[in-house]
């Protein structure tokens, strides 16, 4: 134990990583994970928007977002309420590990290909690229409010 402290080093690890999996925070991680890695997805569709025979790919929001309500019910289902780590299935467009998020976008095809063989529409990629990034921003705005929280608590203000 550190001098003055009155928890060992085990006990601090064990608090710590009960706060990271405590709450909303382990789902607010993996909706600002997956809205920065769908960000680059969008925006490799946007740079490729007029090379002939390009098609837009993306990544399924609704199995995004049932996979995570998913993961939320079960972990209050176990008895857990708000803690305990979030165990998060993969969707066929979505792979959850240990540390991150990884995409398998697939070709979109909602539009009349042009004569180039292109598929593209400027309009919706710019309002998938908005729409991603509130999302982003809403949850790191979330994360930040619960982190001056733990700020607080631990300062022991009021």
């Amino acid at each position: 134990m550190a001098p003055g402290s009155r928890y060992d080093n085990r006990t601090l690890h064990v608090m710590i990583n009960g706060l990271d999996n405590s709450g909303s925070l382990p789902v607010m991680q993996r909706v600002v994970q997956f809205a920065a890695r769908r960000h680059s997805v969008i925006a490799d569709n946007v740079a490729n928007i007029s090379t002939p025979g390009f098609r837009p790919v993306d990544v399924s929001l609704e199995d995004f977002e049932a996979a995570l309500g998913e993961a939320v019910q079960s972990r209050r289902a176990s008895g857990q309420g708000r803690f305990g780590a979030l165990e998060v299935e993969s969707t066929p467009t979505v792979q959850f590990d240990e540390g991150g998020i990884r995409l398998q976008p697939e070709p979109i095809g909602e539009n009349i290909l042009f004569q180039d063989g292109n598929d593209r529409s400027l309009e919706r990629l710019m309002q998938d690229l908005v729409e991603n990034f509130l999302t982003y921003r809403t949850a790191v705005e979330l994360m930040n409010n619960q982190f001056d929280m733990l700020d607080v608590a631990i300062r022991e203000r009021i």
